[in-house]
């Protein structure tokens, strides 16, 4: 077990805040087949709303009959309530997260976690509020040893620790970092995400009242510490290309305007061990010949006008917001059961030297996968041998090798070189 914080009214290893959410739910749900309360482990679920907690407990309990039942206890904290959050956070080794958007609703966990020591993990995809909890916790965090780890799901561990992964192979080939990779979202099934169109409304709206908001999500460097934020990458992909790497038309990814900056903040963060001259992209496989051409153009079309139409209150409100699902909503069991992710990343040294890897989960990326690698984040930072310090990091600046062992054993996510 990982030594950490220690005093007498800590009695969990990780405590689910936002519990009785879609993505809550499969987390305890998981929690609770996978990782049952005992001597050694201990966890609890929290949220707002008590009656939802006994409701979600009660409906699992039900679903996993064959599973023998422990006492699982539920907390009360809102989240706008910092002694509330206070007196949560002090419990707990580990706090693992779910409400968003969270900058609406996340920042006053984030500031009780750090004041407490307390490690912290969700699945935040929202660059301008990560920078701002960079900016306010950065410091205090390294003093009271707390480790706060953002975008610990589909955003944005595939692609972070992905490129940890391919690095450290390259470097043992090699005996050099791959100065270039690039990343294609070669197949995925899912449902869309309530949770995470929620969450990139929120960055819209945001960048729209503020242009300085704005200018940190366009940034590609904006999650680097203050007088880092430099690099040989300008901007993400914005229409369709052909890539002769691949010999095949690409489209935008939307993820890109988060994963990458995460990847660049590892970078940062773990004393340029890519290199400084390192850069990354990350975009969508169409197809090939005419048809993957018109495929890649079609998508660029619908994420230009998602983006357009989102900008604008009216259009948001009477069209995207009730065409698209809402937080909450997501995939049935069958298809995140069914759903999976496949990703391809080729990297290149200096000289030319290239591996390529290939990154894929077992279940649909926004819930089924998403909701197993946030739940061994969190056991990772609650049980693990890790000597990460205090501080506001990045899951593979972080967790590394022990995470990526985690999720290849427990939670369906595979690294493989090709």
């Amino acid at each position: 077990m990982k030594t950490g914080k220690s005093n007498d009214n800590m009695i969990y290893d990780v405590i689910i805040y936002g519990a009785s959410s879609f993505t809550g739910k499969l987390i305890t749900e998981y929690f609770y087949i996978n990782y049952p309360n005992s001597e050694n482990f201990s966890w609890a679920i929290a949220g707002r709303n008590p009656e939802k907690l006994k409701a979600t407990l009660n409906e699992i309990i039900e679903k996993n009959s064959h599973v023998i039942s422990r006492k699982i206890n539920l907390i009360t904290a809102d989240s706008n309530d910092i002694s509330a959050l206070n007196k949560l956070t002090c419990q707990t080794k580990v706090i693992l997260t779910t409400v968003g958007p969270y900058a609406k609703y996340g920042s006053k966990l984030v500031q009780s976690c750090v004041s407490n020591g307390t490690d912290y993990c969700d699945l935040a995809g929202e660059t301008q509020w990560i920078r701002k909890m960079i900016d306010m916790h950065q410091e205090e965090a390294e003093k009271n040893g707390s480790r706060i780890v953002h975008s610990c799901g589909f955003d944005s561990i595939p692609s972070d620790l992905g490129v940890f992964f391919m690095q450290r192979e390259a470097l043992k080939r090699f005996q050099q970092p791959l100065k270039k990779i690039s990343l294609f979202v070669k197949a995925m099934k899912g449902g869309a995400s309530g949770g995470t169109v929620a969450s990139i409304l929120n960055v819209i709206i945001e960048g729209g009242k503020n242009r300085d908001t704005a200018k940190i999500v366009a940034h590609p460097y904006s999650l680097n510490p203050r007088d880092e934020m430099t690099g040989p990458d300008k901007y993400d992909q914005r229409s369709s290309k052909y890539n002769e790497t691949i010999n095949a038309w690409t489209a935008p990814f939307i993820m890109a305007a988060i994963n990458t900056r995460i990847v660049r903040r590892t970078n940062a963060l773990l004393n340029y061990r890519y290199g400084k001259d390192f850069s990354y992209s990350e975009s969508v496989i169409s197809g090939k010949k005419i048809s993957g051409s018109l495929k890649a153009k079609f998508l660029t079309l619908t994420i230009g006008l998602f983006y357009i139409l989102s900008s604008i209150s009216f259009t948001r409100k009477c069209f995207i917001e009730k065409l698209l699902p809402k937080p909450g909503q997501g995939p049935n069991a069958h298809q995140r059961k069914t759903g999976f992710f496949k990703l391809l990343l080729i990297g290149k040294t200096k000289d030319n030297q290239q591996l390529t890897i290939e990154v894929c989960g077992d279940r649909d990326p926004g819930y089924g996968s998403t909701s197993k690698m946030l739940s061994e984040t969190a056991i990772c930072l609650a049980c693990d041998e890790v000597e990460t310090k205090g501080g506001v990091w990045t899951p593979a600046s972080a967790l590394s090798e022990k995470l990526i062992s985690r999720l290849q054993t427990k939670a369906g996510v595979t690294f493989k070189i090709l």
